[in-house]
């Protein structure tokens, strides 16, 4: 069983306190052990998994700066590379492939007696799998050191405030923070990390869980509602994973910060992209530049002509859609943002020049939103009931979706205003009563919003 909120306020002061009063010499080793003993909880047998890709990874990235040919080079990297790529493989897709080939053959007639083995889906294994394979390939790509010191490489990888739903931090931007921690208590923006911790439990609890409900019904029964209230829960579902992930990345930068540690930005007011290549600027940049630099790039980028950077956009997009999950509505969805991307490129490109976004930001933020459906609906068919009933005219049935989606939605441009002036707590240099009056607020809301029972972040089953 996972960490509960009860028991994650109870880990990080033990964590913290230990911390800042062991030698600076320790606190590698202490990070580690809670790391671990974090990932644990929720299933000791999977820190192996962890372990493995720790160890492959760390002695993979020493042979290849060691090693004294190009093919040698080459076959450690293939070594991290197989590693990693086949546990995710194995654990994550498995089960999707065999289905998939399953169903294909009582398509055909042919006979689909086919053994699935079901398997547990280790929590997090899509992010720091990306994270320590960056690490393995910018070493072959002799822009990065490799790390002489494993323990501090295994903090790296495992590090308990974005292990689990990152962001998908860089060695080159993570290592050296972790080998030079803050002195003094005194070196740590306190009053930062909590209003970071504060905004992001305020849009989990409030927008995230606020919506949750109405999402949850909607989808749930795709045939019963009609076009107004289909429309709201797809609007709500874009609120209530921004604010799930956006909230989650805040809480976890925010808990970074007590030790001294900056994690990335990673969303920059998605929804406020006049773009679909703007959004990816935005939306999940640790995933979007992951994806750019280690997949598109490589791939060729924008750099053989029009047709190959289309399949490269494409073949991005796809890969990108799956690596959120085992299931054909993440294709759908990104083989929805690849096509997106290409319209975008072919109409900037040969129609209006002049211009690097052409489509207003309620036009991407439709399109958007119209994408999440595969990604959140629990089949195919329910997602083709969806799209269909949104030109639905019967009566909703839940007469209050306007109200509360537009409210959520208010508070969401609010704090992306915020962002965009960079400010994460913007009370904080106000008056005592002020600040106590803002704060009670958000607790107030927390309360009036959030759900009777806990919602897990979305994130999480990637």
């Amino acid at each position: 069983m996972f960490f509960n909120s009860l028991t994650f306020a109870l880990f990080l002061p033990v964590v913290l306190m230990l911390f800042w009063l062991l030698p600076r010499s320790w606190r590698t080793g202490l990070l580690v052990m809670a790391s671990y003993v974090f990932y644990g909880w929720w299933d000791v047998r999977f820190l192996s998994l962890i372990v493995i890709s720790t160890v492959v990874d760390f002695v993979s990235g020493r042979r290849i700066h060691l090693a004294a040919s190009s093919a040698s080079r080459r076959r450690w990297l293939w070594l991290s590379l197989c590693v990693n790529l086949g546990i995710l493989g194995f654990f994550k897709y498995w089960g999707f492939f065999v289905d998939s080939a399953s169903s294909f053959l009582i398509a055909i007639g042919a006979d689909a007696g086919l053994a699935t083995l079901r398997i547990v889906l280790p929590v997090g294994i899509s992010f720091y799998t990306f994270q320590t394979l960056s690490y393995t390939i910018d070493v072959y790509r002799r822009e990065l050191e490799p790390e002489p010191s494993l323990l501090r490489f295994a903090l790296f990888v495992s590090f308990f405030p974005q292990l689990v739903a990152g962001p998908i931090e860089r060695a080159r931007r993570l290592l050296p923070q972790l080998r030079s921690f803050p002195e003094h208590v005194g070196d740590v923006d306190w009053s930062g990390s909590a209003a970071l911790i504060f905004r992001g439990l305020f849009r989990k609890v409030v927008i995230a869980d606020g919506v949750a409900p109405l999402v949850n019904e909607v989808f749930s029964k795709p045939d019963v509602y009609g076009g107004v209230s289909i429309a709201m829960a797809v609007v709500g579902f874009s609120l209530q994973i921004y604010g799930d992930f956006g909230g989650y990345t805040d809480i976890a930068r925010g808990v970074a910060r007590l030790f001294g540690v900056d994690l990335m930005v990673n969303f920059r007011a998605p929804y406020r992209a006049r773009g679909f290549s703007e959004f990816w600027k935005r939306w999940h940049i640790s995933l979007s530049t992951w994806l750019r630099d280690y997949l598109y790039i490589p791939l060729g980028g924008s750099r053989q002509g029009s047709v190959r950077t289309y399949l490269n956009l494409m073949v991005t997009m796809l890969l990108g859609g799956l690596w959120h999950g085992a299931g054909w509505g993440f294709v759908i969805w990104g083989g929805l943002h690849g096509a997106y991307l290409i319209v975008e490129r072919l109409y900037v490109t040969t129609q209006r020049p002049e211009r690097s976004n052409v489509l207003p930001a309620s036009l991407v933020f439709a399109l958007v939103s119209l994408a999440w459906i595969p990604f959140r609906a629990p089949d195919f068919a329910s997602s083709v009931a969806l799209f269909l009933g949104l030109f639905s005219f019967a009566e909703s049935n839940i007469a209050i979706a306007p109200l509360t989606v537009g409210f959520l939605g208010l508070l969401t441009m609010i704090i992306d205003d915020f962002d965009e002036r960079g400010m994460v707590d913007p009370v904080s240099e106000a008056p005592a009563y002020i600040r106590g009056f803002a704060y009670g607020l958000g607790i107030v809301a927390a309360l009036l919003f959030a759900s009777q029972s806990a919602i897990p972040f979305i994130y999480f089953q990637f």
